[in-house]
Protein backbone atom coordinates (compact mmCIF):
# COMPACT_ATOMS: atom_id res chain seq x y z
CA UNK A 1 0.00 0.00 0.00
CA UNK A 2 2.81 2.44 0.91
CA UNK A 3 5.41 2.73 -1.83
CA UNK A 4 7.49 5.51 -0.28
CA UNK A 5 7.72 5.62 3.51
CA UNK A 6 9.65 8.91 3.63
CA UNK A 7 7.02 10.71 1.56
CA UNK A 8 4.27 9.12 3.65
CA UNK A 9 5.81 10.24 6.96
CA UNK A 10 6.50 13.72 5.59
CA UNK A 11 2.89 14.05 4.45
CA UNK A 12 1.59 13.01 7.87
CA UNK A 13 3.88 15.53 9.59
CA UNK A 14 2.70 18.37 7.32
CA UNK A 15 -0.96 17.51 7.82
CA UNK A 16 -0.53 17.34 11.61
CA UNK A 17 1.35 20.67 11.68
CA UNK A 18 -1.38 22.36 9.64
CA UNK A 19 -4.01 21.05 12.08
CA UNK A 20 -1.97 22.14 15.11
CA UNK A 21 -1.48 25.67 13.78
CA UNK A 22 -5.23 26.05 13.30
CA UNK A 23 -6.34 24.17 16.43
CA UNK A 24 -9.63 25.75 17.69
CA UNK A 25 -8.57 26.25 21.31
CA UNK A 26 -8.47 28.23 23.55
CA UNK A 27 -10.01 30.63 21.01
CA UNK A 28 -12.79 29.57 18.66
CA UNK A 29 -10.89 30.95 15.66
CA UNK A 30 -7.25 30.83 16.66
CA UNK A 31 -6.16 32.94 13.68
CA UNK A 32 -8.87 35.56 14.08
CA UNK A 33 -12.09 36.39 12.29
CA UNK A 34 -12.52 35.21 8.74
CA UNK A 35 -14.76 35.99 5.80
CA UNK A 36 -13.83 32.94 3.75
CA UNK A 37 -12.77 29.58 5.17
CA UNK A 38 -11.56 26.41 3.48
CA UNK A 39 -11.52 23.23 5.60
CA UNK A 40 -12.01 25.44 8.69
CA UNK A 41 -8.89 27.43 7.74
CA UNK A 42 -9.44 31.22 7.39
CA UNK A 43 -7.95 32.58 4.17
CA UNK A 44 -9.71 35.92 3.93
CA UNK A 45 -10.96 38.56 6.38
CA UNK A 46 -12.28 42.11 6.33
CA UNK A 47 -8.66 43.34 6.20
CA UNK A 48 -7.78 41.29 3.11
CA UNK A 49 -5.97 38.02 2.63
CA UNK A 50 -5.14 36.01 5.76
CA UNK A 51 -1.56 35.06 4.96
CA UNK A 52 -1.11 32.76 7.95
CA UNK A 53 -4.26 30.89 6.97
CA UNK A 54 -3.09 30.65 3.35
CA UNK A 55 0.26 29.27 4.53
CA UNK A 56 -1.51 26.64 6.67
CA UNK A 57 -3.75 25.70 3.74
CA UNK A 58 -0.68 25.30 1.49
CA UNK A 59 0.94 23.05 4.12
CA UNK A 60 -2.17 20.91 4.18
CA UNK A 61 -2.40 20.72 0.38
CA UNK A 62 1.30 19.83 0.14
CA UNK A 63 0.77 17.10 2.74
CA UNK A 64 -2.14 15.71 0.73
CA UNK A 65 -0.10 15.73 -2.50
CA UNK A 66 2.79 13.90 -0.83
CA UNK A 67 0.36 11.42 0.71
CA UNK A 68 -1.07 10.73 -2.75
CA UNK A 69 2.40 10.13 -4.17
CA UNK A 70 3.46 7.90 -1.29
CA UNK A 71 0.61 5.42 -1.75
CA UNK A 72 0.28 2.67 -4.33
CA UNK A 73 -3.52 2.68 -4.16
CA UNK A 74 -6.51 4.03 -2.19
CA UNK A 75 -5.71 7.56 -3.39
CA UNK A 76 -9.32 8.76 -3.44
CA UNK A 77 -10.06 7.13 -0.07
CA UNK A 78 -7.02 8.75 1.51
CA UNK A 79 -8.07 12.15 0.13
CA UNK A 80 -11.53 11.96 1.68
CA UNK A 81 -10.08 10.53 4.90
CA UNK A 82 -7.81 13.56 5.29
CA UNK A 83 -10.73 15.93 4.61
CA UNK A 84 -12.83 14.23 7.30
CA UNK A 85 -9.97 14.13 9.82
CA UNK A 86 -9.01 17.78 9.31
CA UNK A 87 -12.64 18.90 9.60
CA UNK A 88 -13.78 16.78 12.55
CA UNK A 89 -10.78 15.77 14.66
CA UNK A 90 -9.59 19.19 16.00
CA UNK A 91 -13.01 20.23 17.41
CA UNK A 92 -13.44 16.74 18.92
CA UNK A 93 -10.01 16.90 20.58
CA UNK A 94 -10.71 20.38 21.93
CA UNK A 95 -14.01 19.22 23.41
CA UNK A 96 -12.39 16.12 24.92
CA UNK A 97 -9.70 18.27 26.54
CA UNK A 98 -12.31 20.60 28.03
CA UNK A 99 -14.27 17.73 29.52
CA UNK A 100 -11.29 15.93 31.06
CA UNK A 101 -8.15 18.00 31.74
CA UNK A 102 -9.05 21.69 31.44
CA UNK A 103 -9.64 24.01 34.40
CA UNK A 104 -10.70 27.61 34.93
CA UNK A 105 -12.18 29.34 31.89
CA UNK A 106 -10.57 26.70 29.66
CA UNK A 107 -13.17 24.27 31.02
CA UNK A 108 -16.05 26.58 30.03
CA UNK A 109 -17.98 25.71 26.89
CA UNK A 110 -19.94 28.43 25.10
CA UNK A 111 -22.83 27.20 22.96
CA UNK A 112 -22.56 29.95 20.37
CA UNK A 113 -25.24 28.68 17.99
CA UNK A 114 -27.85 29.04 20.76
CA UNK A 115 -26.86 32.60 21.75
CA UNK A 116 -28.83 35.71 20.82
CA UNK A 117 -29.03 39.44 21.48
CA UNK A 118 -31.92 41.86 20.92
CA UNK A 119 -31.75 45.64 20.67
CA UNK A 120 -34.53 48.22 20.79
CA UNK A 121 -34.62 51.99 21.30
CA UNK A 122 -36.53 52.88 24.46
CA UNK A 123 -35.85 56.61 24.27
CA UNK A 124 -34.40 59.21 21.95
CA UNK A 125 -30.82 58.44 23.06
CA UNK A 126 -31.23 55.17 24.96
CA UNK A 127 -30.82 51.72 23.49
CA UNK A 128 -31.80 48.62 25.45
CA UNK A 129 -29.76 45.51 24.77
CA UNK A 130 -30.65 42.04 26.02
CA UNK A 131 -28.41 39.02 25.46
CA UNK A 132 -28.87 35.36 26.35
CA UNK A 133 -25.66 33.34 26.36
CA UNK A 134 -25.54 29.58 27.13
CA UNK A 135 -22.52 28.25 29.03
CA UNK A 136 -21.46 24.96 30.56
CA UNK A 137 -18.71 24.42 33.12
CA UNK A 138 -17.12 20.99 32.63
CA UNK A 139 -14.82 21.24 35.65
CA UNK A 140 -15.44 20.24 39.25
CA UNK A 141 -14.58 23.76 40.45
CA UNK A 142 -16.46 27.03 40.47
CA UNK A 143 -15.45 29.34 37.61
CA UNK A 144 -15.86 33.13 37.50
CA UNK A 145 -15.21 35.39 34.54
CA UNK A 146 -16.25 38.60 32.82
CA UNK A 147 -17.84 38.83 29.38
CA UNK A 148 -16.90 41.29 26.65
CA UNK A 149 -18.63 41.61 23.27
CA UNK A 150 -17.18 42.36 19.86
CA UNK A 151 -18.52 42.97 16.37
CA UNK A 152 -17.33 40.81 13.50
CA UNK A 153 -16.90 43.31 10.71
CA UNK A 154 -17.03 42.02 7.15
CA UNK A 155 -18.02 45.31 5.53
CA UNK A 156 -17.10 48.88 6.40
CA UNK A 157 -20.74 50.02 6.40
CA UNK A 158 -21.70 47.65 9.22
CA UNK A 159 -23.09 49.48 12.25
CA UNK A 160 -22.05 48.89 15.84
CA UNK A 161 -24.19 46.31 17.56
CA UNK A 162 -22.70 43.71 19.90
CA UNK A 163 -19.81 45.94 21.05
CA UNK A 164 -22.39 48.37 22.49
CA UNK A 165 -23.00 45.81 25.24
CA UNK A 166 -19.55 46.68 26.65
CA UNK A 167 -20.82 50.00 27.98
CA UNK A 168 -21.11 50.47 31.71
CA UNK A 169 -19.92 47.93 34.25
CA UNK A 170 -18.37 44.62 33.09
CA UNK A 171 -20.71 41.65 32.90
CA UNK A 172 -19.66 39.15 35.57
CA UNK A 173 -20.57 35.46 35.45
CA UNK A 174 -20.17 32.69 38.00
CA UNK A 175 -20.63 29.03 37.09
CA UNK A 176 -20.89 26.36 39.76
CA UNK A 177 -19.08 23.01 39.31
CA UNK A 178 -20.52 21.14 36.29
CA UNK A 179 -23.23 23.77 35.91
CA UNK A 180 -24.95 24.59 32.62
CA UNK A 181 -27.03 27.74 32.40
CA UNK A 182 -28.14 30.57 30.15
CA UNK A 183 -26.69 33.90 31.26
CA UNK A 184 -29.00 36.86 30.64
CA UNK A 185 -27.40 40.29 30.32
CA UNK A 186 -29.48 43.48 30.09
CA UNK A 187 -28.13 46.99 29.58
CA UNK A 188 -29.49 50.45 28.86
CA UNK A 189 -26.97 52.15 26.60
CA UNK A 190 -26.54 55.88 26.03
CA UNK A 191 -26.02 56.24 22.27
CA UNK A 192 -26.22 60.04 22.10
CA UNK A 193 -22.53 60.29 21.17
CA UNK A 194 -22.37 57.21 18.95
CA UNK A 195 -22.85 58.05 15.28
CA UNK A 196 -23.23 54.61 13.74
CA UNK A 197 -25.22 52.21 15.90
CA UNK A 198 -28.09 49.77 15.62
CA UNK A 199 -31.52 51.09 16.58
CA UNK A 200 -33.60 47.93 16.44
CA UNK A 201 -32.34 44.47 15.62
CA UNK A 202 -31.34 40.98 16.63
CA UNK A 203 -28.08 39.05 16.48
CA UNK A 204 -27.35 35.34 16.67
CA UNK A 205 -24.01 33.53 17.02
CA UNK A 206 -22.93 36.26 19.43
CA UNK A 207 -19.17 36.88 19.45
CA UNK A 208 -17.73 37.28 22.96
CA UNK A 209 -14.49 37.31 24.93
CA UNK A 210 -14.41 35.75 28.40
CA UNK A 211 -11.69 36.86 30.82
CA UNK A 212 -10.42 35.67 34.18
CA UNK A 213 -7.25 37.23 35.56
CA UNK A 214 -4.64 37.32 32.80
CA UNK A 215 -6.40 34.63 30.75
CA UNK A 216 -8.90 35.28 27.98
CA UNK A 217 -10.70 33.30 25.30
CA UNK A 218 -12.21 34.71 22.12
CA UNK A 219 -15.37 32.75 21.33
Amino acid sequence: MIKNKKLFLTSIVLIVISMALNFPFPHENRLGNAGIMILNIPINSADGFHYTGIFILLLLLLGMVLLHRSLEKYHLRSFFAVIIIVSLLPPSLAEAYQKTLANGINAVSYIKDESQCKFVMIGEDTLQGTCELPFENYSNDEVSFTIGFYDTYLFEEDVKMLSLMNSGKPSNVKLLPNEAKVVRIEKEIDVSKIKNHVENGEAAYVSIIIKSGDKNRKL
